[in-house]
């Protein structure tokens, strides 16, 4: 019989419980019997031993269904060599678990952080494989990962019904989407909801051209816009100081995040304007998982089930070109998968119209 480990790390999103059904009716598929203990809340759950001892009818229905039945928390990579609050070594504490559960692998559903510590935890002598988990879509080595096309999905459909508002009352709304420092579903939720504006981390904005855009749409006889930014876009201005300097001038921002004082500037330059700041906010991450999103999870489940079944530990799942492969953990732990600011995406959207702030 074999015995296998699987948990769910970081952020949360919604296409974890069909990537945990479909490693568990892989491995059930290939091995007949098998025993899964479902890790609870994460590496916490590894660290203190806590865990459900599980059956694959534990996992049916858990195609659609989105979070993860297992809970998650965030254990930060950086501080994983220092101790638990009451005194716990974690990377000690997770190999002791591990041993004595007798497992034959752990499966690490997670974004880069927690492939990081899956990563270590290989290297430490574990058999250990991950499945890119993160609606940012940031894990270096795979073209998407799972939560991705579900966060556009419900930041489009918030797009959506703003647009119809702002159309109505002739408002100008700024619209902040997740991506602290990528800008994956900015830019893919923004082109699908038809927005004017669409400001990137990776593409320090000037307000300018931002003003340019809703003069343009003006010229035009629209008297409303959308404008989509990500949580983490930049100005020109702050993007040419240094690292201290730029966090420095973050800290001392006065508004609630970078959505309210772009509004507060275009306040400024059209004072007669009616302004509006919409936050789809953790809806992002909540909901049920999409058709794709249930597709690409089922196939990532099949590939780590074959991965475990030719004993090919130290692997990270990813989809490259429509084909489902592996790479070392250690070729994609650490690096961040930025927007390239010269993609064709981004330069079919400068022929549309779509300004970037640039």
């Amino acid at each position: 019989m074999k015995k296998i480990g699987i948990l769910t790390s970081g952020g949360d999103c919604q296409a974890l419980n069909p990537t945990m059904r479909s490693v568990v009716k892989a491995m059930e598929n290939l091995f007949g019997d098998i025993e899964v203990y479902g890790f609870l809340e994460g590496y916490k759950g590894l660290i203190y031993g806590k865990y459900k001892k599980m059956k694959p009818m534990d996992f049916s229905g858990l195609l659609s269904k989105g979070g993860t039945v297992l809970g998650t928390s965030r254990v930060p990579f950086k501080e994983i060599d220092n101790p638990t609050e009451d005194g716990v070594e974690k990377v000690p504490a997770m190999i002791k678990t591990y041993k004595k559960l007798e497992l034959d692998c752990l499966f690490v559903l997670g974004g880069n952080g927690s492939q990081k510590t899956a990563n270590r935890l290989y290297n430490e002598g574990l058999n250990v494989i991950g499945l890119p988990k993160t609606i940012d879509n940031d894990i270096w080595g795979t073209d998407v990962t799972f939560g991705f096309q579900s966060a556009i999905d419900v930041a489009t459909h918030a797009i959506d019904c703003i647009y119809t508002t702002a159309e109505s009352h002739n408002r100008v709304f700024v619209i902040e989407t997740m991506g602290h420092k990528v800008g994956w579903i900015t830019l893919y939720a923004g082109i699908a909801g038809g927005a004017d504006v669409i400001l990137l981390p990776e593409i320090p904005y000037d307000m300018k051209k931002v003003y340019k855009a809703i003069d343009k749409r003006k010229k035009m006889g629209k008297n409303f816009a959308i404008i989509v930014v990500a949580e983490g876009a930049i100005s020109k201005e702050i993007a040419k100081m240094s690292k201290k300097d730029r966090k420095a001038k973050l800290a001392e921002r006065k508004y609630p995040s970078i959505a309210y004082e772009i509004a507060n500037d275009i306040q400024a330059n059209y004072p007669a304007a009616e302004i509006r700041v919409a936050l789809p906010g953790h809806t992002q991450r909540g909901g049920n998982p999409d058709a794709y999103d249930r597709v690409l999870t089922s196939r990532f489940g099949a590939k780590a089930a074959e991965l475990f079944k030719e004993k090919d530990f130290g692997k990270l799942v990813v989809i490259r070109n429509n084909e489902v492969t592996a790479i070392p953990m250690a070729e994609s732990a650490g690096k961040l998968k930025y927007v390239d600011t010269e993609c064709q995406l981004i330069q079919e959207a400068k022929t549309l119209g779509i300004s970037f702030g640039d």
